[in-house]
């Protein structure tokens, strides 16, 4: 068994959070580690996992979890109830825990929290941080059973909501330097805003919070902390924090880059740096850098034109990301034939999805002048390709197109 919990659960916290070196790339084994030991029963497993699922308010966005918010719902009443003192504050945290749910816990509220403090004493940054929430978003009052109705002067009630809120910021700062970097998220709340009427803010510590955890390790922090050196304009120093965090594996950083590169935007223009950070970004599967290799293969921008890889792009964005941007291009590559077999539906339906771009109006031209798949309107295809404005295909294709004295469109 691990120190703390299981080594299964021990495990997958160092692959997923604690260590920097293996965060990148361990963290799909932390997440089946995990998904095994709550299939065996492990309450503690099923708390962290739900975590995992919770997407990247709770886990980093590098690891690329899905996100299923129904199963780690389940997750963590699954945790409840098998007795995990760490799922039950996380469950409060979480507002999964419900008087029903209480009534069927096998511990109490401060049990729970009891055994979490145990833990968070005994070093495990997990734990500390859940302690360093307690206290930072109020649960210790709920854990407490204590409100402003139990205290006989309102001063005596602030009191006590200092001496406990204030109680996060060593919580926090343990758990941020053993690898929670949310906890550091958490500080530079903390100090930036303070909390309420209770404790004042002090924006001088919260000034160096992603400067530490960049320094860290942390590649989101470093992403910020060069986000805050480009805002100062301290631009080299920035890049070599961004090229730090795009390494370590970022989402995103690498588009970033290489958008810099592409626009000359505080580097000098460089096509082949930008199309190489690119493509980086996409064989991570990147929604931004998938897009930007789209469209560099499609219009053949600092590489030959290749259109069916494009499609390859354009495709692989749209039916797994969600993002609509290559619609129009892929609206024309089903038009053409490019990198797939023609469909006129398909490219009908891409087109008009974005039909205010400039190869959905060419492609909805092509298909009412043409009658492809549809009832051929040349006066309503000639429309779309006046729309195109300065187009070149869109002005070639107007050129066999003309009005008889009736006012009617034919094709000359």
């Amino acid at each position: 068994m691990g120190k703390i919990f299981s080594d299964s659960v021990e495990k997958a916290l160092q692959y997923i959070y604690y260590d920097n070196k293996t965060r990148a790339d361990r963290g799909q084994e932390g997440l089946q580690l995990l998904v095994n030991a709550a299939n065996a029963g492990d309450g503690d497993a099923a708390c962290v996992l739900a975590r995992c699922l919770l997407g990247d308010s709770y886990v980093w966005s590098g690891h690329h979890f899905p996100v299923d918010e129904d199963k780690a719902e389940q997750l963590l009443k699954q945790s409840v109830l098998q007795g995990s003192a760490l799922g039950i504050l996380v469950a409060l945290r979480s507002q999964v825990l419900t008087p029903e749910l209480m009534d069927q816990m096998p511990l109490s509220l401060q049990d729970a929290f009891t055994q979490v403090l145990e833990k968070a004493a005994a070093g495990d940054a997990f734990c500390q941080f859940t302690v360093g929430n307690t206290y930072f978003w109020w649960d210790f009052m709920t854990i407490q059973g204590k409100g402003p109705q139990d205290f006989p002067t309102l001063e005596g009630f602030e009191a006590h909501m200092r001496e406990n809120i204030t109680q996060c910021e060593d919580w926090f700062w343990k758990a941020f330097r053993g690898g929670m970097y949310l906890a550091g998220n958490n500080l530079a709340h903390y100090y930036s805003n303070g909390d309420e009427d209770f404790v004042p803010a002090q924006p001088e510590k919260a000034k160096d919070i992603f400067k530490m955890g960049a320094e860290m390790g942390y590649a989101i922090h470093q992403y910020f902390y060069a986000g805050e050196l480009e805002k100062a304009g301290r631009i080299e120093e920035a890049l070599e924090w961004y090229w730090k965090a795009a390494e370590g594996g970022q989402p995103d950083t690498w588009y970033l880059l290489g958008n810099k590169y592409e626009k000359g935007n505080g580097v000098p223009k460089d096509m082949q740096k930008a199309i190489s950070c690119y493509e980086r970004g996409a064989e991570k599967g990147e929604t931004g850098s998938c897009n930007a290799m789209g469209r560099i293969c499609y219009f053949g921008l600092g590489r030959p034109q290749d259109r069916a890889k494009a499609f390859e792009y354009f495709h692989f964005v749209y039916t797994n990301k969600n993002n609509s941007f290559g619609a129009p291009y892929l609206a024309r590559c089903y038009l053409e034939g490019w990198g797939t077999a023609p469909n006129y539906e398909q490219a009908y339906n891409l087109a008009w999805e974005q039909k205010g771009e400039l190869e959905s109006l060419y492609v909805l031209g092509k298909i009412y002048c043409e009658g492809l798949g549809m009832p051929q309107d040349i006066a309503k295809g000639v429309d779309f390709f006046r729309r195109a404005g300065d187009m070149p295909e869109a002005k070639e294709e107007l050129t066999h197109y003309k009005r008889t004295l009736l006012g009617r469109w034919v094709r000359r």
